[in-house]
């Protein structure tokens, strides 16, 4: 990749080797707005011909003090902080880096389901606190994750990921809903696609890969959690606005959800004040999906290499072509 140098604006750290990438054919200004450089981003912004970084909101007034932008290559796979139809309009190409994180992410699930099964981190405190003192009694007893049926909302990558390790790890029949008939041969008869409100009626653990989109966001409301079977667990690895939270809230308080594990929240970081921090049935991380070093050390190649290849004008490795 060669071609004339082009001003690129990095708006979220990147790792040495991969700015190193950059310097090497481009002129870089690194302006995390996020971290108290807002005023050198804003002012980076109308030289831009190329932006790379995740979890900044880039919309329509934003991208128009941007004149000379060409591209943005992001650092994740899910594109909800672009306003996508303005770049469109624009004719600026998106980049996103679907694929390198799917494994890591569909582990994390993974493990939420088993932390909120077995009630890990609950019991763990209990350990931390000073309170096993004796054998614990069955009002501390998990539930076995074993056989039991998950259903999964959402099929692509990362759902078809959890739906192995399930299915032919965990012996677990799979459910799963997705708006287009998705082939998961690797599953055979282990996995079966049916409508939502079937997932949401059938499955002992309900868990949400999902994008985020306009048909998505407050899906799982009132009606959805009073749908699930008495006992269900919910596990939500995919983007806190798909949720509405009040509704989880009476669900778990007021309904028969036995527990929730959440990896987003429809405000990150999770406000002080949210009552999802301290309830009792949920088990909260702090949006860990991606984040192991190898991954994101991945993403950032990723992202960095689409980047390249958009500013000299070849064909970038993952564009972005979602609705």
């Amino acid at each position: 990749m060669s071609g004339p140098r082009k001003q690129v604006l990095v708006f979220r750290e990147l790792p040495p080797a991969q700015l190193a990438r950059l310097q090497a054919a481009h002129d870089v200004t690194v302006a995390n707005p996020r971290a108290g450089r807002q005023d050198a981003f804003e002012a980076a912004l109308p030289r831009a011909q190329g932006l790379i970084g995740s979890s900044y909101r880039i919309d329509g007034p934003l991208l128009a003090r941007a004149p000379r932008l060409e591209v943005i290559s992001s650092i994740s796979v899910g594109v909800d902080n672009y306003d996508v139809a303005a770049l469109r309009a624009r004719g600026i190409v998106l980049c996103h880096t679907p694929g390198v994180l799917t494994q890591t992410t569909a582990d994390t699930l993974f493990a939420l389901i088993m932390a909120a099964s077995r009630r890990l981190v609950e019991l763990s405190n209990h350990v931390r606190d000073g309170h096993w003192t004796a054998n614990i009694g069955e009002d501390l007893f998990g539930w076995d994750v074993h056989g039991k049926t998950l259903g999964i909302l959402g099929f692509g990558r990362i759902g078809q990921a959890l739906a192995q390790r399930a299915a032919l790890g965990f012996g677990m029949p799979v459910l799963y809903h997705n708006d287009a008939p998705v082939q998961a041969p690797a599953l055979g008869a282990r996995a079966r696609q049916v409508a939502l409100a079937d997932v949401l009626r059938q499955s002992d653990i309900v868990a949400v890969t999902l994008p985020l989109t306009a048909q998505t966001r407050g899906l799982l409301d009132a009606r959805a959690f009073s749908l699930m079977k008495p006992g269900a667990i919910f596990v939500n690895g995919a983007r806190g606005a798909i949720v509405q939270e009040q509704a989880l809230l009476d669900a778990l308080d007021h309904g028969t959800l036995r527990a929730a594990a959440l990896d987003v929240f429809a405000t990150e970081p999770l406000p002080l004040s949210s009552p999802l921090r301290r309830h009792p049935k949920v088990t909260c991380l702090p949006h860990i999906g991606s984040a192991t070093h190898e991954t994101r050390l991945a993403m950032a190649e990723l992202a960095t290499t689409n980047l390249l290849a958009a500013l000299a004008g070849e064909q970038p490795q993952a564009v972005y072509t979602g609705g």
